[in-house]
């Protein structure tokens, strides 16, 4: 296979949706310009049925890297999602079963396959799943894995180092995530992982893994994340429900994109399309120079729901959410309402204000009045609890939208 060692592909390649490469983007650069062709893989535990936007940015990269000739390796981390990756939690993940993970990644090779192209027969893409491996390892095995870190090491994650000192609990099997991750390395022989700077501690576990049993360097490449650079909050989450999925219909995914804030316009279409960075930069210019940024989004709307379907399929959605939100069927502005999976709506509506009384609140259901604005049926149910991401139409004036967290 011929390795494309282009300076500018490659420093591009090293630049875009990159926060850092460890041990340095320089030594990176030079194997690459020399021609050697790499093993590069990301990794993806299937914790929910769907692959997000926030995710597509990796997937994009390990196309570039393809396209240059190198291997490429997509890894489901079916044995890890049943441990529950502590990464950035306040508290310990739920544990899933075999079941509920064989449910879950279904459809996870065609949606990714949205991205990269799986058919290709000259230089095939790998598609892997960590059980082939640590579902063999044997309990000596997992205590050479640990012998290799401290404990000192592990606690000084932020997230563990924040939940001791909010004196939270902090579960043992949570520190065997990092080890199970970076033994991923070592059976996959990887030169390359990348992932976003969420997973940095566990790819770095890989990295000391391949150094201690390999005796040969890991390259880590850290990867930005979706975030409001306001708030700094995750734009895309699987666990609080509001992430893009790549299998969203045309519609859902126009109309969800343009509720993403607009000061992370320019990161979204630097992450999650494959415009040209001269042209974002001209997007960003006429944002700065006074351009709505409604229309921005809109563009930005089009470009995804074109990438993952069709430019017909796009028009489309847009004219539907023109004819929605710019007639002021709905409301630009929506109550944002965090609810978890158990909470009957009512609850949580009377203790902000929004509704004054469950009387009240049966009387606007059995009148017609309360609209799932997702599925475009009425809520019959006084007892409602939202399940997942809804928009909610109560009576004429009241719009919410309910995040699951």
């Amino acid at each position: 296979m011929k390795i494309n060692t282009n300076k500018k592909i490659i420093n591009d390649l090293l630049s875009r949706s990159v926060s850092t490469i460890l041990p340095s983007k320089e030594t990176l650069s030079t194997l690459l310009e020399n021609g050697k062709q790499l093993r590069v893989y990301t990794g993806i535990d299937p914790t929910a049925t769907y692959v997000h936007l926030g995710h597509s940015t990796n997937y994009f990269i390990l196309k570039r890297f393809h396209e240059l000739g190198h291997k490429v390796i997509v890894l489901i981390g079916d044995f890890t999602a049943m441990i529950g990756d502590p990464s950035d939690k306040t508290s310990a993940r739920k544990q899933l079963t075999k079941d509920d993970v064989l449910e879950n990644l279904k459809t996870f090779k065609d949606q990714i396959g949205k991205i990269l192209d799986f058919n290709n027969t000259e230089n095939p893409i790998e598609f892997r799943f960590n059980n082939e491996w640590l579902e063999k390892l044997s309990f000596k095995d997992v205590v050479e894995l640990a012998s290799h870190f401290t404990v000192q090491q592990m606690i000084e994650r932020d997230a563990f180092e924040k939940r001791l000192k909010e004196q939270k609990p902090l579960y043992v099997h949570e520190f065997f995530y990092p080890l199970m991750q970076g033994y991923d390395s070592v059976a996959l022989e990887a030169d390359l992982e990348i992932g976003g700077t969420d997973q940095t501690f566990n790819m770095l576990a890989g990295r000391t893994l391949v150094r201690e049993y390999q005796n040969r360097e890991k390259f880590v490449m850290v990867t930005t994340l979706l975030e409001n650079p306001v708030t700094g909050e995750k734009l895309m989450s699987k666990s609080l429900g509001t992430g893009i999925g790549l299998d969203e219909n045309p519609t859902d995914m126009y109309g969800k994109t343009m509720r993403l804030p607009d000061e992370a316009l320019i990161q979204c279409f630097i992450d999650c399309t494959e415009m040209s960075l001269d042209e974002i930069e001209s997007i960003k210019t006429q944002l700065d120079t006074g351009t709505n940024p409604r229309d921005v989004k809109m563009r930005l709307a089009r470009e995804i729901v074109t990438m993952y379907h069709s430019e017909k399929l796009a028009l489309s959605a847009e004219q539907d959410f023109i004819s929605k939100f710019q007639k002021k069927e709905i409301p630009d502005e929506l109550e944002k309402i965090i609810i978890s999976s158990e909470t009957k709506l009512i609850d949580v509506l009377i203790e902000k204000g929004m509704i004054d009384s469950k009387t009240a609140w049966r009387r606007l259901v059995e009148d017609g009045a309360v609209t799932n604005l997702e599925t475009k049926e009425k809520i019959t149910d006084i007892d409602f609890v939202p399940q997942e991401k809804t928009l909610i139409k109560i009576g004429k004036k009241i719009f919410i939208e309910c995040v699951i967290g």
